[in-house]
């Protein structure tokens, strides 16, 4: 049996609940506020540069990010579906979200931990410089 065809889409128009069981159905479920959808609808609605993967009607990757189009892309979520894993998706969602976030722009990302070997291999370079405040955290 071959596998369906995957088409790519932009655009952060997206059925909440599609959004929320792909995460769940991946690894970025255990490290985002799945329980709090008004925090899920507001993180996808203000991301503006998001690319899905589609297999028929089923949403199967995500890639949700913020570009300035010019200089910078944060790559916020990627998110491929656990039965969809180990098919080029994932790299696919990032090369579209290189294509739309402009040619020159860098592409950043927190790797999740089970992922972290992954970026290498790519052709992503790790920057120790990278620095994090908790959301719950003002400065000091």
């Amino acid at each position: 049996m071959s596998s369906p065809l995957i088409v790519y889409r932009t655009g952060n128009d997206l059925d909440l609940n599609e959004v929320i069981a792909l995460y769940e159905a991946s690894t970025l479920g255990k490290r985002r506020p799945m329980q709090d959808r008004a925090r899920m609808q507001a993180m996808l609605q203000h991301a503006n540069l998001v690319i899905t993967a589609w297999a028929d009607a089923q949403l199967v990757g995500i890639s949700r990010a913020l570009s300035d189009f010019a200089f910078v892309t944060y790559l916020s979520d990627l998110a491929v579906h656990r039965d969809f894993q180990k098919q080029g998706i994932g790299k696919e969602l990032i090369r579209q979200t290189q294509l739309v976030g402009g040619p020159h722009a860098k592409v950043i990302l927190l790797a999740a931990p089970a992922a972290e070997q992954y970026y290498p291999h790519i052709g992503f370079s790790h920057h120790p410089q990278a620095w994090m405040l908790s959301g719950d955290a003002l400065v000091k």
